[in-house]
């Protein structure tokens, strides 16, 4: 078991103050998440919390075998080829908090799983992204990592017949049409529901700063602050997805993380913004030239060779490719430059002190843990290889790019599975488990005939 989420006197005693701190709360959620990124496990009541920070809570190992629906993939070999083991799971320390928008009032803490030897299961991807992690600390390098996700507020009498529309606001009744990129009357139509984002955020400890309504009716950001943990980071934007459909539920919206819910709108992106911090604290990617120093440009190397077979992860669902539009700021090649949104790695402007790099090319739908994973994978293959990335891209990068990323999910899930690059740094066993459950959903998803097969084909084949 790894020293983070081995049972210790400390976190065993924060079970005890969370639950003195908050006797209203009768349920605690235990959250595992899956590579799909969807957060499953079980609710316990308040008197079997401090039993889960001294002994663990065993749950089957097949829960990281499902596809996206919840369908069992027996080809990831996580359900009978052992009988549907259970295996065990540890609190994530720090992620035990109040769930502030849940009645009657409830609490969360998220898990990881291991073997019943005490080794991580091989098949949580929270574990994949600490493998990465750990690779830095081997060159005595940390990642720093920012998460910006991009959401879609919904009206949830339209949201599942397919009719879907913004929510009219509460405020001013007013329903949104029109593309307002920074327009602060959105953010002043939604304040209760992002009043309650905020202050549910507070709650959990969330780092959520800048908003900004974004470049659709409906659409918006919320930045997580920076943290020298990638595996906190990474955290946060689990518990913050989850926190932000919760709330919008309670206001009688339906929020939603989807890559492309409008085909005629904007996609919703994770942007990632990475830095490394040297071994005295200071910013290893601190420089006074605006393309940075050679160390960030070994790193933008790295990242933009692997980019290509990485994109399975960071595009992990069908409709994750319908986003991959020239001139629609979603990335199309692994092109890099300087205060450039038209292109996947971009610098971004600013002090010598923040020099850092903003990955844009994964959707808001990708699992936090593995694109975290994926693009450090790539950071720090391009460090130890120093991999040159070519002078930055100036003006449209969608019209200068000389190598495309793979914009279909079958090309994209070729290349991701059979990555020698992502099977070293994320694990054999692991990728082994993901492709599955890629392939599993594939066949799913195009098994179905849906209304556009009707209206296409119907009378025209």
């Amino acid at each position: 078991m790894d020293a983070a989420t081995m049972p210790t006197e400390r976190s065993a005693r924060e079970a005890e103050e969370f639950l003195a701190a908050h006797p209203d709360v009768g349920n605690i959620q235990v959250i595992l998440t899956d590579a799909d990124g969807v957060a499953r496990g079980k609710s316990l009541r308040r008197n079997e919390l401090a039993r889960i920070y001294t002994h663990g809570r065993y749950l089957p190992g097949s829960i990281l075998g499902l596809d996206i629906t919840g369908a069992d993939v027996e080809e990831a070999g996580l359900l009978w080829g052992d009988g549907d083991a259970d295996r065990v799971c540890w609190p994530v320390p720090g992620t035990l908090t109040r769930s502030p928008w849940q009645t009657p009032a409830a609490g969360q803490v998220l898990v990881s799983m291991h073997e019943l030897d005490g080794a991580p299961s091989p098949g949580d991807p929270r574990h994949a992204l600490r493998r990465v992690v750990d690779r830095f600390a081997e060159i005595k390098l940390t990642p720093v990592i920012a998460v910006e996700l991009e959401f879609y507020l919904l009206d949830r009498a339209l949201a599942h017949d397919g009719s879907r529309q913004p929510p009219a606001s509460p405020v001013s009744g007013h329903r949104p049409r029109h593309l307002q990129a920074n327009l602060l009357t959105d953010l002043d139509d939604q304040a209760p529901f992002l009043a309650d984002v905020f202050a549910a955020c507070e709650t959990q400890a969330l780092p959520a700063q800048t908003l900004i309504s974004e470049y659709a009716p409906g659409q918006f950001e919320i930045v997580l602050h920076h943290r020298a943990d990638a595996l906190r980071a990474a955290d946060d934007a689990i518990m913050y997805k989850r926190l932000v459909r919760g709330v919008a539920a309670r206001h009688g919206m339906e929020a939603t993380f989807m890559a492309k819910p409008y085909a005629d709108r904007s996609g919703s992106g994770m942007h990632l913004h990475m830095s490394l911090q040297d071994a005295g604290g200071g910013n290893a990617f601190a420089s006074d030239d605006p393309q940075g120093n050679a160390l960030l440009r070994h790193a933008i190397g790295g990242m933009a060779a692997t980019m290509g077979e990485s994109v399975g992860i960071f595009a992990p669902n069908a409709n994750s490719y319908r986003r991959f539009r020239r001139n629609s700021y979603a990335p199309t090649a692994p092109t890099w430059g300087v205060n450039n949104r038209s292109v996947s790695l971009r610098v971004p402007a600013g002090p010598a002190e923040t020099r850092h790099v903003e990955h844009r090319v994964a959707g808001a739908d990708a699992n936090p843990y593995l694109a975290a994973a994926a693009l450090l994978a790539g950071a720090h293959h391009g460090i130890v290889d120093k991999i040159d990335p070519g002078p930055p891209v100036e003006g449209n990068g969608y019209a200068q790019a000389a190598a495309t990323l793979p914009t279909n999910w079958y090309a994209a899930m070729d290349r991701t599975e059979s990555s020698a690059f992502l099977k070293d740094y994320l694990g054999t066993r692991f990728m082994e488990i993901y492709g599955a459950i890629k392939r599993a959903e594939q066949d799913r998803f195009y098994a179905q005939v849906t209304e556009l097969d009707f209206d296409w084909y119907l009378r025209n084949a």
